[in-house]
Protein backbone atom coordinates (compact mmCIF):
# COMPACT_ATOMS: atom_id res chain seq x y z
CA UNK A 1 0.00 0.00 0.00
CA UNK A 2 1.30 3.35 -0.28
CA UNK A 3 0.18 6.62 0.43
CA UNK A 4 0.76 10.76 -0.68
CA UNK A 5 3.77 12.82 1.77
CA UNK A 6 4.04 16.64 1.44
CA UNK A 7 7.78 16.85 0.13
CA UNK A 8 8.81 18.91 3.44
CA UNK A 9 7.21 16.30 5.93
CA UNK A 10 9.35 13.84 3.55
CA UNK A 11 12.33 15.97 3.53
CA UNK A 12 12.56 16.68 7.56
CA UNK A 13 11.37 13.01 8.90
CA UNK A 14 13.98 11.73 6.67
CA UNK A 15 17.07 13.98 7.85
CA UNK A 16 15.43 13.35 11.36
CA UNK A 17 16.17 9.65 10.61
CA UNK A 18 19.71 10.67 9.41
CA UNK A 19 20.76 12.55 12.11
CA UNK A 20 19.74 10.26 14.48
CA UNK A 21 22.03 7.69 13.01
CA UNK A 22 24.72 9.51 13.39
CA UNK A 23 25.19 12.06 10.20
CA UNK A 24 25.94 15.54 10.94
CA UNK A 25 23.66 18.45 10.42
CA UNK A 26 25.39 19.87 6.75
CA UNK A 27 25.28 15.54 5.71
CA UNK A 28 21.69 14.83 6.98
CA UNK A 29 20.42 18.25 5.61
CA UNK A 30 22.40 17.25 1.69
CA UNK A 31 21.57 13.32 1.71
CA UNK A 32 17.41 14.51 3.05
CA UNK A 33 17.26 16.74 0.11
CA UNK A 34 18.83 14.07 -2.47
CA UNK A 35 16.67 11.10 -1.20
CA UNK A 36 13.58 13.07 -1.07
CA UNK A 37 14.51 14.53 -4.57
CA UNK A 38 14.68 10.99 -5.85
CA UNK A 39 11.23 9.80 -4.60
CA UNK A 40 9.59 12.74 -5.94
CA UNK A 41 10.72 12.37 -9.04
CA UNK A 42 9.44 8.95 -8.98
CA UNK A 43 12.64 7.10 -7.96
CA UNK A 44 11.38 5.91 -4.79
CA UNK A 45 13.93 2.77 -4.98
CA UNK A 46 16.79 4.65 -4.39
CA UNK A 47 14.96 7.45 -2.22
CA UNK A 48 12.53 6.72 0.98
CA UNK A 49 13.25 2.96 0.18
CA UNK A 50 17.30 3.13 1.05
CA UNK A 51 17.21 4.61 4.07
CA UNK A 52 16.46 1.90 5.95
CA UNK A 53 19.62 0.22 4.48
CA UNK A 54 21.80 3.16 4.48
CA UNK A 55 21.06 3.03 8.39
CA UNK A 56 22.06 -0.76 8.47
CA UNK A 57 25.03 -0.14 6.60
CA UNK A 58 26.46 3.07 9.14
CA UNK A 59 25.74 0.26 12.12
CA UNK A 60 27.69 -2.30 10.39
CA UNK A 61 30.70 -0.10 10.06
CA UNK A 62 30.42 -0.31 5.92
CA UNK A 63 30.08 3.42 5.97
CA UNK A 64 32.99 5.72 7.26
CA UNK A 65 30.96 8.70 7.99
CA UNK A 66 34.06 10.71 8.74
CA UNK A 67 35.13 10.23 5.27
CA UNK A 68 35.82 12.38 2.64
CA UNK A 69 37.32 12.52 -0.98
CA UNK A 70 40.81 12.39 -0.54
CA UNK A 71 42.75 13.63 -4.21
CA UNK A 72 45.47 11.11 -5.12
CA UNK A 73 46.22 12.42 -8.33
CA UNK A 74 46.01 14.83 -10.75
CA UNK A 75 46.75 15.73 -14.48
CA UNK A 76 45.59 18.26 -16.62
CA UNK A 77 41.74 17.76 -17.25
CA UNK A 78 41.45 14.56 -14.73
CA UNK A 79 41.86 14.01 -11.20
CA UNK A 80 41.78 10.54 -9.18
CA UNK A 81 40.16 10.46 -5.69
CA UNK A 82 40.09 8.20 -2.70
CA UNK A 83 36.25 8.47 -1.07
CA UNK A 84 37.94 6.63 2.18
CA UNK A 85 34.52 4.68 2.28
CA UNK A 86 32.45 7.93 2.95
CA UNK A 87 28.60 8.74 2.13
CA UNK A 88 27.99 7.72 -1.06
CA UNK A 89 26.01 11.23 -2.17
CA UNK A 90 28.30 13.50 -0.57
CA UNK A 91 31.49 11.78 -2.01
CA UNK A 92 29.58 11.56 -5.56
CA UNK A 93 28.18 15.13 -5.37
CA UNK A 94 31.71 16.61 -4.45
CA UNK A 95 33.66 14.30 -7.62
CA UNK A 96 30.79 15.64 -10.02
CA UNK A 97 31.29 19.68 -8.89
CA UNK A 98 34.86 18.93 -9.73
CA UNK A 99 34.33 17.05 -12.75
CA UNK A 100 32.47 20.97 -14.03
CA UNK A 101 35.10 23.24 -12.83
CA UNK A 102 37.97 21.29 -14.36
CA UNK A 103 35.73 21.36 -17.58
CA UNK A 104 35.26 25.26 -17.47
CA UNK A 105 38.66 25.76 -16.98
CA UNK A 106 39.63 22.82 -20.23
CA UNK A 107 36.28 22.53 -22.03
CA UNK A 108 35.89 18.90 -20.39
CA UNK A 109 36.56 17.62 -16.90
CA UNK A 110 36.92 13.12 -15.81
CA UNK A 111 37.07 12.97 -12.04
CA UNK A 112 37.29 8.83 -11.05
CA UNK A 113 36.96 8.08 -7.52
CA UNK A 114 37.81 5.09 -5.83
CA UNK A 115 36.94 3.28 -2.14
CA UNK A 116 33.63 4.73 -2.38
CA UNK A 117 30.07 3.74 -1.23
CA UNK A 118 26.38 3.50 -2.76
CA UNK A 119 25.83 7.11 -4.76
CA UNK A 120 21.77 6.02 -4.37
CA UNK A 121 20.74 7.80 -7.73
CA UNK A 122 22.70 7.74 -10.75
CA UNK A 123 21.01 10.14 -12.49
CA UNK A 124 21.02 12.89 -9.41
CA UNK A 125 24.63 13.87 -10.73
CA UNK A 126 23.47 14.00 -14.28
CA UNK A 127 20.64 16.67 -13.16
CA UNK A 128 23.18 18.36 -11.44
CA UNK A 129 26.11 18.89 -14.34
CA UNK A 130 23.18 19.34 -16.43
CA UNK A 131 21.46 22.08 -14.34
CA UNK A 132 24.80 23.52 -14.68
CA UNK A 133 25.17 24.11 -18.44
CA UNK A 134 27.11 20.76 -19.00
CA UNK A 135 27.10 17.54 -21.21
CA UNK A 136 27.93 14.82 -18.12
CA UNK A 137 28.98 11.48 -18.35
CA UNK A 138 28.75 9.40 -15.22
CA UNK A 139 28.75 5.57 -14.25
CA UNK A 140 29.64 3.31 -11.47
CA UNK A 141 30.64 -0.25 -10.80
CA UNK A 142 29.36 -2.88 -8.35
CA UNK A 143 29.58 -6.32 -7.17
CA UNK A 144 28.22 -8.66 -9.05
CA UNK A 145 24.67 -8.75 -9.00
CA UNK A 146 23.14 -9.94 -12.21
CA UNK A 147 24.97 -12.85 -14.55
CA UNK A 148 26.75 -12.36 -17.28
CA UNK A 149 25.71 -13.87 -20.32
CA UNK A 150 26.00 -17.45 -20.14
CA UNK A 151 26.10 -17.45 -16.76
CA UNK A 152 23.01 -18.56 -14.22
CA UNK A 153 24.93 -17.17 -11.17
CA UNK A 154 25.48 -12.92 -10.31
CA UNK A 155 28.72 -12.46 -12.13
CA UNK A 156 28.85 -8.85 -12.58
CA UNK A 157 27.05 -5.76 -11.52
CA UNK A 158 24.76 -3.75 -13.39
CA UNK A 159 26.74 -0.81 -13.06
CA UNK A 160 24.23 1.92 -13.95
CA UNK A 161 25.07 4.35 -16.63
CA UNK A 162 23.98 8.12 -17.00
CA UNK A 163 24.12 10.86 -19.72
CA UNK A 164 22.88 14.17 -19.55
CA UNK A 165 22.35 16.78 -22.09
CA UNK A 166 21.86 20.73 -21.18
CA UNK A 167 18.84 21.48 -23.23
CA UNK A 168 17.47 24.80 -21.51
CA UNK A 169 13.42 23.70 -22.11
CA UNK A 170 14.04 20.89 -20.17
CA UNK A 171 17.29 18.57 -20.01
CA UNK A 172 17.80 15.26 -21.57
CA UNK A 173 18.42 12.79 -18.78
CA UNK A 174 19.63 9.17 -19.33
CA UNK A 175 19.49 6.91 -15.87
CA UNK A 176 19.90 3.35 -16.53
CA UNK A 177 21.19 0.24 -15.09
CA UNK A 178 22.44 -2.92 -17.50
CA UNK A 179 19.65 -5.07 -15.90
CA UNK A 180 16.38 -4.46 -17.68
CA UNK A 181 15.44 -3.47 -14.03
CA UNK A 182 17.27 -2.55 -11.41
CA UNK A 183 17.31 -4.24 -8.36
CA UNK A 184 15.68 -1.07 -6.10
CA UNK A 185 12.90 -1.39 -8.79
CA UNK A 186 11.97 -5.10 -8.47
CA UNK A 187 11.60 -4.06 -4.52
CA UNK A 188 9.10 -1.55 -5.36
CA UNK A 189 6.99 -3.34 -7.81
CA UNK A 190 7.27 -6.27 -5.01
CA UNK A 191 6.27 -4.20 -1.78
CA UNK A 192 3.51 -2.80 -4.35
CA UNK A 193 2.53 -6.48 -5.22
CA UNK A 194 2.61 -6.04 -8.65
CA UNK A 195 4.20 -7.92 -11.99
CA UNK A 196 6.27 -6.27 -13.72
CA UNK A 197 5.39 -4.78 -17.56
CA UNK A 198 7.78 -6.87 -19.22
CA UNK A 199 10.30 -10.03 -17.94
CA UNK A 200 13.29 -9.16 -15.67
CA UNK A 201 14.78 -11.80 -15.13
CA UNK A 202 14.96 -15.20 -14.42
CA UNK A 203 12.87 -17.92 -11.71
CA UNK A 204 14.33 -20.75 -9.50
CA UNK A 205 12.90 -22.93 -12.80
CA UNK A 206 15.38 -21.18 -15.26
CA UNK A 207 12.33 -19.32 -17.13
CA UNK A 208 11.91 -16.15 -17.53
CA UNK A 209 9.68 -14.28 -15.26
CA UNK A 210 7.57 -10.95 -14.41
CA UNK A 211 7.26 -11.73 -10.45
CA UNK A 212 9.77 -9.18 -9.23
CA UNK A 213 9.92 -11.35 -5.75
CA UNK A 214 11.14 -14.51 -7.92
CA UNK A 215 13.94 -12.64 -9.49
CA UNK A 216 15.30 -11.60 -6.55
CA UNK A 217 15.13 -14.82 -4.95
CA UNK A 218 17.37 -16.32 -7.87
CA UNK A 219 19.17 -13.02 -8.44
CA UNK A 220 19.31 -13.80 -12.18
CA UNK A 221 18.31 -10.51 -13.32
CA UNK A 222 18.12 -10.01 -17.32
CA UNK A 223 20.32 -7.82 -18.66
CA UNK A 224 19.39 -5.23 -21.10
CA UNK A 225 20.13 -6.25 -24.69
CA UNK A 226 20.84 -9.95 -23.42
CA UNK A 227 24.54 -10.14 -24.58
CA UNK A 228 25.12 -6.92 -25.33
CA UNK A 229 23.54 -5.63 -21.70
CA UNK A 230 26.47 -8.08 -20.11
CA UNK A 231 29.48 -7.10 -22.10
CA UNK A 232 28.65 -3.20 -21.46
CA UNK A 233 27.80 -4.28 -17.92
CA UNK A 234 31.45 -5.62 -17.94
CA UNK A 235 33.48 -2.80 -20.26
CA UNK A 236 31.66 -0.35 -17.57
CA UNK A 237 33.24 -2.34 -14.28
CA UNK A 238 36.68 -2.37 -15.79
CA UNK A 239 37.01 0.94 -17.29
CA UNK A 240 36.07 2.43 -14.00
CA UNK A 241 38.32 0.54 -11.99
CA UNK A 242 41.04 1.13 -14.25
CA UNK A 243 40.30 4.72 -14.44
CA UNK A 244 40.31 4.90 -10.90
CA UNK A 245 42.75 2.77 -9.99
CA UNK A 246 40.91 0.93 -7.63
CA UNK A 247 38.60 -2.39 -7.23
CA UNK A 248 36.36 -4.03 -10.01
CA UNK A 249 33.40 -6.09 -9.23
CA UNK A 250 34.89 -9.16 -8.66
CA UNK A 251 37.35 -7.63 -6.07
CA UNK A 252 34.15 -6.41 -4.52
CA UNK A 253 32.88 -9.90 -4.45
CA UNK A 254 35.35 -11.38 -2.23
CA UNK A 255 34.86 -8.70 0.66
CA UNK A 256 31.71 -7.95 2.61
CA UNK A 257 30.75 -4.37 2.64
CA UNK A 258 27.09 -3.85 1.13
CA UNK A 259 25.63 -2.80 -1.82
CA UNK A 260 28.54 -0.95 -4.02
CA UNK A 261 30.77 -1.06 -1.09
CA UNK A 262 34.21 -0.14 -1.91
CA UNK A 263 33.41 0.73 -5.95
CA UNK A 264 34.21 3.42 -8.32
CA UNK A 265 33.30 5.35 -9.88
CA UNK A 266 33.58 8.21 -12.60
CA UNK A 267 31.75 11.55 -13.60
CA UNK A 268 32.53 13.14 -16.31
CA UNK A 269 31.48 17.33 -17.89
CA UNK A 270 32.02 18.56 -21.34
CA UNK A 271 31.16 21.97 -22.44
CA UNK A 272 28.35 21.67 -25.31
CA UNK A 273 29.22 25.44 -26.01
CA UNK A 274 33.02 24.58 -27.19
CA UNK A 275 32.84 24.54 -30.71
CA UNK A 276 29.30 26.11 -31.55
CA UNK A 277 27.25 29.15 -30.29
CA UNK A 278 24.92 27.98 -27.58
CA UNK A 279 21.75 29.35 -29.87
CA UNK A 280 23.41 26.37 -32.23
CA UNK A 281 23.72 24.17 -29.47
CA UNK A 282 20.34 25.02 -28.47
CA UNK A 283 18.86 24.71 -31.41
CA UNK A 284 20.22 20.96 -32.46
CA UNK A 285 18.93 19.64 -29.32
CA UNK A 286 15.36 21.47 -29.49
CA UNK A 287 15.18 19.94 -32.63
CA UNK A 288 15.89 16.40 -32.13
CA UNK A 289 13.22 16.79 -29.60
CA UNK A 290 10.80 18.24 -31.71
CA UNK A 291 11.40 14.83 -33.91
CA UNK A 292 10.89 12.23 -30.65
CA UNK A 293 7.14 14.03 -29.85
CA UNK A 294 6.28 13.90 -33.51
CA UNK A 295 7.53 9.97 -33.98
CA UNK A 296 4.57 8.10 -34.57
CA UNK A 297 3.25 6.66 -31.13
CA UNK A 298 2.54 2.68 -30.89
CA UNK A 299 -0.66 3.50 -28.78
CA UNK A 300 -3.07 5.71 -30.68
CA UNK A 301 -3.63 9.24 -27.98
CA UNK A 302 -0.09 8.84 -26.56
CA UNK A 303 2.94 10.84 -27.10
CA UNK A 304 6.73 9.35 -27.62
CA UNK A 305 8.64 11.36 -24.66
CA UNK A 306 12.90 11.70 -24.37
CA UNK A 307 14.64 10.59 -21.42
CA UNK A 308 13.87 12.30 -18.28
CA UNK A 309 10.57 14.03 -19.56
CA UNK A 310 8.04 12.16 -17.51
CA UNK A 311 10.42 12.72 -14.47
CA UNK A 312 9.82 16.24 -14.99
CA UNK A 313 6.22 15.55 -15.05
CA UNK A 314 5.73 13.34 -11.75
CA UNK A 315 8.34 16.00 -10.03
CA UNK A 316 5.63 18.28 -10.42
CA UNK A 317 3.00 16.24 -9.54
CA UNK A 318 4.75 15.17 -6.54
CA UNK A 319 5.28 18.83 -5.31
CA UNK A 320 1.58 19.53 -5.69
CA UNK A 321 -0.45 16.33 -4.41
CA UNK A 322 2.71 15.04 -2.30
CA UNK A 323 5.52 12.69 -2.57
CA UNK A 324 4.69 8.84 -3.42
CA UNK A 325 5.63 6.28 -0.36
CA UNK A 326 5.15 3.05 0.54
CA UNK A 327 3.64 2.80 3.72
CA UNK A 328 5.68 0.02 5.12
CA UNK A 329 9.37 1.85 4.74
CA UNK A 330 7.13 4.90 5.49
CA UNK A 331 6.76 3.55 8.92
CA UNK A 332 10.25 1.80 9.06
CA UNK A 333 11.65 5.62 8.44
CA UNK A 334 9.34 7.03 11.31
CA UNK A 335 10.57 4.59 13.33
CA UNK A 336 14.23 5.40 12.62
CA UNK A 337 13.46 9.45 13.24
CA UNK A 338 11.68 8.39 16.62
CA UNK A 339 15.07 7.25 17.90
CA UNK A 340 15.05 3.01 16.91
CA UNK A 341 17.92 3.03 14.63
CA UNK A 342 17.88 -0.73 15.25
CA UNK A 343 17.32 -1.82 11.70
CA UNK A 344 17.22 -5.55 13.23
CA UNK A 345 14.47 -4.68 15.22
CA UNK A 346 12.61 -2.54 12.48
CA UNK A 347 13.17 -5.38 10.15
CA UNK A 348 10.89 -7.66 12.22
CA UNK A 349 8.29 -5.25 13.49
Amino acid sequence: MSKKIPFETLKQTIKKALLNAGLSEQQAEICSQIHSESSADGVESHGLNRIPRFVEYINKGWINLQGKPVLTGAKGAVENYDGQLGIGITNALFCSERAVELAKVHGIGCVALKNTTHWMRGGTYAWKMAEKGFVSFAWINTEGCMPLWGSDEPSVGNNPFCIGLPRKKSPVILDMAMSQYAYGKLGVYRLAGKELPFPGGYDKNGNLTTNPGAIEETMRALPVGYWKGSGLALALDMAAAVMANGKCGSDMNAKTGGSCGGCCQVFIAYDPYIFGEESEIQNIMDRRVEAVHNAHPAEKGKTVTFPGERTVMTREKSMKEGVNVDEVVWSQVEQIAAGNTDTKDIASS
